[in-house]
């Protein structure tokens, strides 16, 4: 039998990495280190240089998906595989080619979370409403809420040709974030 395994070219899901026998580079160790600090953290890297992969492990490792991580540095370090709840927002969707279009997409990851947490809100502000989210899966779990956020740019780099459009996505999306510093 081979040893030699196909490369993930393409692939940015860790549990479709693992599963499927994929080469990977492992970096958990760096998780497990980052984690631990207890404190937000902004990852700003190139393009193509596996952001939303390490997004992925991340939101693999909250979810306490331990059997993902056998044969892997965090399998050694990680003694109680506590299971938080994770928000993971991915802003990839588009395009984005008007304040509705962030709207739209914004509604339907917070509908998918409102639904999963059981919020019933009569708010419309998605700033309120994603505070809601957060609270009421802290709430029900008693666990500090991972909130990981992939292409967090991806609304503004889609409308810098366009200054309205870019500006008024600027203004909303700072409201979104602005809860994630308040809380």
């Amino acid at each position: 039998m081979s040893d030699i395994r196909d490369l993930p070219i393409g692939i940015q899901s860790f549990e479709k990495l693992r599963a499927g026998n994929y080469v990977y580079v492992d970096k958990t160790q760096y998780v497990y280190n980052l984690v631990r600090t207890d404190k937000p953290y902004f990852l700003s890297r190139p393009r193509r240089f596996g952001k939303s992969l390490l997004l992925s492990t991340m939101k693999a490792y909250f979810e306490g998906k331990k059997h993902l991580f056998e044969g892997l540095a965090i399998a050694e370090l990680e003694k109680e595989w506590t299971k938080y709840p994770v928000i993971y927002i991915d802003l990839s969707r588009g395009p984005y080619t008007s304040l509705q279009a962030l709207h739209n997409v914004l509604n339907h990851i917070l509908r998918i979370y409102e639904k999963k947490w059981e919020v019933e809100s009569e708010e419309r502000e998605y700033s309120l409403r994603f505070e809601n989210v957060i609270t009421a899966a802290f709430e029900k779990t008693k666990q500090k809420v991972a909130v990981l956020v992939d292409e967090y740019d991806k609304p503004l780099i889609g409308t810098m040709d366009d200054f309205n459009v870019h500006d008024d996505i600027r203004i909303a999306l700072r409201g979104f974030y602005g809860v994630l510093k308040g809380m």
